[in-house]
């Protein structure tokens, strides 16, 4: 078992460039700081798997809902209005406006769970899911966000082109596929929380 000495020093946090123009000697808040938001900021720029693996199952289910009324409504439109186009034609329509449905469904159920990764609707439960996550992998000694083959400019580049691109995915959806350790919190907390995890367990063991 690790001892809190064993654990992997605390990467540096890199600096963010703000996108505002202030007086010099002044100090100016990051843009993350900036955003109104309802609860604690999670990460600015969630990888995709850990969208997916965070949703709730009311995501899923509000997903699957909405995913349905496309060809539902279509169903209900072709019975008070034939379109009399024969059922080749409507199996057309019909293959279409699924397809535009389920993407949307998809669509909402990742804007719910990514939401919460921003703060912006209650996300108790994905707090102590990432904090749980995260020391883990502190104590196991590996990088909190993911190894990546990518260079450090790279990554840089690809958080800036992802970050809090939640935003805007009902205009054009675009997902985070890239480990970088740009993700606008203080990791500090998870090392601080795995040496106490790691300093009560050593107790526990002397004691027994």
């Amino acid at each position: 078992m690790a001892r809190p000495s064993d654990l992997p020093s605390r990467p540096r946090e890199s600096t963010q460039t703000t996108l505002y123009i202030h007086p010099p000697n002044t100090y100016a808040p990051p843009l993350a700081t900036l955003l109104t938001r309802l609860s604690q900021l999670i990460d600015s720029d969630p990888h995709f798997k850990r969208v997916l693996g965070y949703a709730r199952g009311s995501d899923y289910l509000a997903g699957a809902a909405f995913g349905a009324c496309g060809p539902a409504l279509m169903l209900w439109w072709e019975r008070i209005s034939p379109s009399e186009v024969g059922k080749g034609g409507f199996a057309s329509i019909m293959r279409l406006s699924g397809f535009v449905s389920l993407s949307a469904g998809f669509l909402l159920m990742y804007s719910r769970s990514q939401n919460r990764f921003y703060g912006w609707t209650e996300n108790r439960r994905e707090i102590e899911m990432d904090m749980r996550e995260m020391t883990d992998r502190v104590k196991k000694g590996v990088p909190l966000y993911g190894k990546s083959t990518l260079t450090e400019y790279m990554q840089g580049i690809a958080s800036r082109q992802s970050r809090y691109s939640g935003v805007w995915l009902h205009v054009m959806p675009w997902f985070n596929f890239v480990n970088h350790p740009h993700h606008g919190v203080d990791t500090a907390k998870y090392y601080r929380n795995a040496e106490k995890e790691l300093e009560a367990e050593s107790r526990l063991g002397s004691r027994s």
